[in-house]
């Protein structure tokens, strides 16, 4: 009995002491959490941004030019606003016989490729078909430009021209058709395609 007496004495002293202990003992330090990475960072500068920026806006011209030329009803391709002005179905023409191929091909310096000129008694569907084929090359073509020869001269329209003057030439050639056929289209009632909202 004065056995367990004295364990509960000594268990009475001690115990307050151990939690009091526990009690001031310093909370372990919580890791420092890893640093974030920087909001918008930007990106690493490009060995080669006048060749990038020419394959961006060749892929955007394709993706404009094709939409518009497919968003056109067929019935409304020999549609000018004017008797001076080309037809929705030259303008297809131009771009397959002497837009795409001869300038990418001279931007680019590799040979335009051998194809049956087309005109505007083709069909929609293989004026639409033709436009395609004459974006892949000139996709095909810019794949390997870089700005090394930017300078270099190049032979275009009768003219010695710089190859970077070649680049803005042509980037500046889809831009003016775009803009025509996206005027064609609202004179028709069609909406362009960037003018349509883009699904979220």
């Amino acid at each position: 009995m004065q056995h367990r007496a004295c364990f509960l004495l000594i268990a009475c002293a001690v115990l307050p002491a151990a939690l009091v202990a526990q009690a001031s003992k310093p909370p372990a330090p919580t890791p420092a959490p890893a640093p974030a990475a920087a909001p918008n960072a930007a990106p690493a500068p490009s060995a080669n941004p006048v060749s990038d920026a020419l394959r961006n806006m060749e892929q955007r011209s394709a993706r404009n030019l094709i939409a518009a030329a497919e968003a056109m009803p067929a019935d409304k391709y020999n549609y000018r606003p004017t008797p001076a002005q080309m037809s929705f179905a030259l303008i297809q023409v131009h771009l397959a016989n002497e837009g795409n191929d001869v300038l990418c091909s001279k931007t680019a310096g590799v040979p335009a490729p051998q194809r049956t000129p087309i005109d505007t008694t083709a069909s929609k569907e293989q004026l639409v078909a033709r436009l395609k084929e004459t974006f892949q090359f000139c996709e095909q073509a810019f794949a390997k430009m870089d700005d090394s020869k930017l300078a270099e001269s190049v032979s275009m329209f009768g003219m010695n021209l710089s190859r970077a003057t070649a680049v803005l030439i042509t980037v500046g050639d889809w831009a003016d058709h775009y803009s025509q056929e996206a005027n064609y289209l609202r004179l028709n009632g069609v909406l362009p395609p960037t003018a349509q909202r883009r699904s979220m």
